[in-house]
């Protein structure tokens, strides 16, 4: 059967990141991708010049019509924008016994901020306890913990405990902006830790890394694999889709990783 799931997150008009990655990402790995959109932006490879809010009660609204008639499998959570929409979205996933993925979306990879600073509590308080995992890279964890940024293994472990302690079921702490040739990543668990490395790949266009890698786990919780199982599928699409991402020619910036990179590409004139 394959897997409803459910992303929850703001528009990029550019394709690369938010709802567009999410679908992408969700199909890709074998999903059928529905949205809730929270918020619009405006935005390209090289930054973002404009963000609206959804309404809270749109966003609840969005999510209830769709409980109501489709059968979900799974939750991927990105953007959220304000503690409104984060209180929203918690009351509206009240008793959906479904794996969650969040994913803390705060800043952009242009620096733009995506989160209020005062919506963080609201974030740690409301919404990482219904989280099955959460999908923090280094400077969002630091954000969340108020902390310096972890910058070796021992610290990264050191933060996902501490993230741990914050309710989620499980930590899938990302170490890609740590220094070095590999890009380790490290998931804390009832089990234990559990670390996943793999190769740096020399590339710009790297925009939407972390909404990719969040849909991708929530489709594969999704099609009812085990945690670290799903993570290591998840970050192998992942890597994948970054070491393909200079096929495309997207914009002149941070372009977007290549989604349907393992689907053969159709005959085109010579």
């Amino acid at each position: 059967m394959i897997p409803n799931i459910l992303s929850i997150a703001g528009s990029d008009p550019s394709g690369g990141a938010g709802i567009q990655a999410d679908i992408k990402a969700i199909s890709a790995n074998g999903g059928y991708a529905m949205a809730a959109i929270t918020a619009l932006t405006a935005q390209n490879t090289r930054g973002v010049s404009a963000v609206e809010l959804v309404a809270p009660a749109m966003v609840a609204a969005q999510i209830a019509d769709i409980r109501a008639d489709i059968r979900v499998d799974a939750v991927k959570i990105g953007m959220l924008g304000s503690a409104a929409i984060i209180h929203a979205v918690s009351l509206a996933l009240q008793g959906l016994e479904v794996p969650v993925v969040l994913d803390p979306v705060m800043v952009a990879k242009s620096g733009d901020r995506l989160l209020a600073a005062e919506a963080v509590a609201a974030l740690c308080t409301s919404l990482l306890p219904l989280a099955s995992v959460i999908t923090p890279n280094l400077p969002e964890a630091a954000d969340l913990l108020n902390q310096p940024p972890a910058t070796d293994l021992p610290g990264m472990e050191r933060q996902a405990r501490a993230l741990l302690a914050l309710g989620p079921g499980a930590v899938l702490l990302k170490g890609g902006h740590l220094v070095g040739g590999s890009s380790p990543d490290l998931l804390l668990d009832g089990s234990g830790t559990h670390n996943f490395d793999g190769p740096r790949h020399t590339t710009r266009n790297t925009h939407g890394t972390g909404c990719t890698l969040s849909a991708a786990l929530a489709t594969q919780l999704g099609l009812g694999r085990a945690l670290p199982e799903a993570v290591a599928r998840a970050k192998a699409y992942t890597a994948a889709a970054i070491a393909a991402a200079d096929r495309l020619s997207v914009g002149t910036g941070h372009g977007p990783t290549h989604h349907f990179h393992a689907v053969n590409t159709w005959d085109r004139p010579a």
